[in-house]
């Protein structure tokens, strides 16, 4: 269980923060750089979900992403113990579900005759907002776990956002009436 009595540690005036196994690190560290883009993208989902609460299942969705990005963070910023104890890590279920999830809207949508541009209806642009800001954590957290002794740790983290931010495009197309309301991109359109 977590508890948080103390908000402010004063830790962080020197730049520094503590992992999840209470090692003192660099808020510079790729590692919190990593965790901190999950932590920016579970905000953004936060605000698509204002959007999205009008559809119960697509919101159920949602929540429960939220609730499995800070396991995300919570695997991010927990270094692989020595002694080899267990540590709270994305799993292939988490992957698994995503999957049917995509698949499940992807199945309801109308054929993409071409790419799509952010927008059409307000729950939309959102996602595809969230998706950007998934897209940005997936970059960081491979850019932290690549240059690891051992990234094999993390590695279920790394296609869970890669999974999530395909879910994200998916779940944008069908917020935009299953796909009938997608822009869509019309090359040089403007020449």
């Amino acid at each position: 269980m977590v508890v948080l009595n103390r908000i402010y540690t004063r830790t962080g005036d020197q730049g520094l923060t503590r992992l999840a196994d209470g090692a003192e690190v660099s808020k510079a560290s790729d590692r919190v750089g990593a965790y901190g883009e999950v932590d920016e993208l579970n905000a953004v989902l936060g605000l698509v979900r204002l959007e999205t609460a009008s559809d119960p299942a697509l919101d159920a969705i949602l929540a429960r992403i939220q609730n499995d990005l800070f396991d995300l963070g919570a695997d991010l910023a927990t270094p692989l113990k020595p002694d080899g104890s267990p540590a709270l890590r994305i799993v292939e279920s988490q992957i698994a579900r995503l999957e049917r999830e995509i698949d499940e809207m992807n199945g309801a949508l109308s054929p993409l005759t071409s790419f799509v541009l952010p927008g059409g209806s307000r729950a939309s642009a959102y996602l595809h907002l969230a998706r950007t800001a998934c897209r940005r954590a997936e970059r960081a957290a491979t850019a932290f776990i690549v240059a690891l002794p051992a990234p094999g740790a993390h590695g279920e983290a790394l296609r869970y956002l890669n999974r999530l931010s395909d879910l994200l495009f998916v779940a944008a197309r069908f917020a935009n009436g299953k796909g009938d309301g997608d822009v869509l991109w019309v090359p040089a359109a403007n020449r």
